[in-house]
């Protein structure tokens, strides 16, 4: 036997001929099944492929007939196919009734199928026929009319491989920035209370009221939705404020702000917050000015700025950490008003008392968020280029345009 490297052609086929849709469902409450996991739309997470959730059907008191499926099957969520939630099992388990089931025939790669099913082709596809009815909903008879070309088993394993690996990898990088995440967090909840003190700090503690070290201002008014996409001016977005606690300025937007107007400018080191929300828990999130402003930019009218005018007392960028710890959230939640909406009063917030360590440790403590930060930033650039790297593999794998070559055996 010798062995050659060869490109086989590719046939054109119907999805349903690469795999078996299941029928017939058992019920999650009989002693087979009850401890078995169910897994559901929202366990999935989007486009990845990945399981966020394994919970047995018991634990979620399901009663309604589920799907039952077996290792190699690959689960598709019928509902919302824009979402793309597709997960390959290796394990038995039972899935609901809004998700298909699919069995791999003899000779197709289940990983190939899984890729498949997650990629932009299929996913347009999917996306039109649901869009035939009031809910977003692929039914199988539309199921049924999806065609694809298919390279040999070889080649769909190989395919299956490279895109698996490429999945591990984004998978590593999302645990190790969840990992770095979790440690900051911890760092944050000791440092900025003082339970933990950095080598070389000792001095007292003392209480800080907001209005002693600076003051707050409003954002953009008078304006229109006119205003706004044009014009020479600039302001920081709500949503780069919620963003994190250093504020770079990547998302500024156009506004128009004619001459003699009076508006605040956004200055660096300026800590920015939002006023309102819908929770909370998520008023009054701070982050700091941490780049030189353009002439002219301003601050968007959801939102409000507090300027220090004693640089001795607070650093600002300790300050936006800490209304984004564990410690600033709870004082904030106490302060937010509302029912359906919750706002802060800036009066409220510059009233606010603060237990601060001296400002050389202070700004030692934003030395360590900031590294940790570095690393997490790190970290998200090479996740973001292994996603942008998958999405460019599936369009050349997927299609035939990249082949891979794979070894057939000869006589």
């Amino acid at each position: 036997m010798t062995s050659s490297t060869t490109l086989s052609t590719w046939n054109e086929t119907a999805l349903l001929d690469l795999v078996t849709v299941k029928s017939g469902q058992v019920d999650p409450r009989a002693p087979a099944y009850r401890n078995l996991p169910l897994i559901a739309p929202d366990h999935l997470a989007s486009q990845t492929g990945r399981l966020l959730k394994k919970e047995s059907a018991a634990a979620q008191g399901a009663i309604s007939g589920k799907y039952l499926v077996k290792p190699g099957d690959v689960i598709y969520s019928k509902i919302r196919p824009y979402l793309q939630k597709a997960y390959k099992c290796d394990f038995d388990a039972l899935c609901s009734a809004d998700m298909y089931p699919l069995t791999p025939r003899p000779g197709v790669d289940a990983s190939f199928v899984l890729h498949t099913i997650l990629g932009s082709d299929f996913t347009n596809f999917a996306t039109s026929v649901s869009a035939r009815s009031g809910i977003p909903k692929i039914n199988r008879a539309e199921l049924s009319e999806y065609r694809l070309t298919v390279p040999p088993s070889r080649e769909q394993r190989a395919i299956g491989r490279a895109l698996d690996d490429v999945d591990d990898l984004i998978a590593t990088l999302a645990r190790m920035i969840a990992k770095k995440q979790a440690i900051k967090q911890g760092m944050m909840q000791q440092l900025l209370t003082g339970k933990t003190r950095l080598a070389g700090f000792a001095g007292d503690w003392r209480e800080v009221r907001l209005r002693e070290a600076g003051a707050t201002y409003g954002g953009l008014i008078g304006k229109d939705k006119h205003d706004f996409g044009s014009g020479s001016a600039s302001f920081v977005t709500f949503t780069e404020v919620m963003e994190g606690a250093r504020l770079r300025g990547r998302g500024l937007e156009r506004v128009r702000v004619n001459s003699g107007e009076h508006q605040n400018q956004v200055q660096r080191w300026d800590v920015l917050f939002n006023g309102s929300s819908e929770t909370p828990d998520e008023v009054a999130l701070a982050a700091v000015v941490d780049f030189d402003p353009p002439p002219a930019t301003y601050l968007n009218s959801f939102c409000f700025g507090y300027r220090l005018r004693n640089a001795q007392l607070i650093d600002p960028t300790y300050l936006a950490y800490f209304f984004r710890s564990n410690v600033g959230r709870k004082l904030v939640a106490s302060l937010a008003q509302g029912a359906t909406r919750y706002n802060i009063a800036k009066t409220k917030l510059v009233d606010v008392q603060l237990y601060l360590p001296p400002i050389d440790e202070q700004q030692a403590i934003v030395c360590a968020f900031r590294d940790a930060d570095s690393e997490i930033e790190a970290l998200g650039a090479r996740l973001t280029k292994a996603r942008e790297i998958k999405i460019g593999m599936m369009q050349q794998l997927l299609t035939g345009r990249t082949r891979l070559p794979v070894e057939e055996s000869a006589a």
